[in-house]
């Protein structure tokens, strides 16, 4: 995924509106999933939830975690392992792109 694309993903813009017509999710278990510390939309100066796609996403993971029976405990427990595993992965990306950067930059 480049760089380019992930801001793309995790650009907050949607109105919880739009999320809940993408997900089929209300705006009550949207709210609610957010007050469980399961999402975390941005708000305006006016106090306006704005989502992004990969909130979408992370909204529709959890909604299928729910439908299994699995508590939104154990959901924020998943998540955050998740977030911590994309997170790491980054980090090694980005050094291994360094590294290719340096070698390739001392042959030219």
């Amino acid at each position: 995924m480049s760089t380019n694309e992930a801001s793309y993903r995790d650009k907050k813009v949607m109105s919880i509106g739009i999320v809940k017509e993408l997900t089929g999710l209300s705006e009550r278990q949207i709210r609610y999933y957010e007050k469980r510390s399961l999402l975390f939309p941005e708000r305006t100066n006016t106090g306006i939830r704005k989502y992004s796609f990969s909130d979408v996403e992370r909204l529709m993971e959890i909604a299928d975690r729910i439908e299994e029976g699995v508590q939104t405990s154990e959901i924020r427990t998943e998540l955050a392992k998740k977030d911590e595993e994309r997170k790491m992965k980054e980090v090694k990306n980005q050094m291994l792109r360094g590294q290719l950067n340096a070698h390739f930059q001392r042959k030219l």
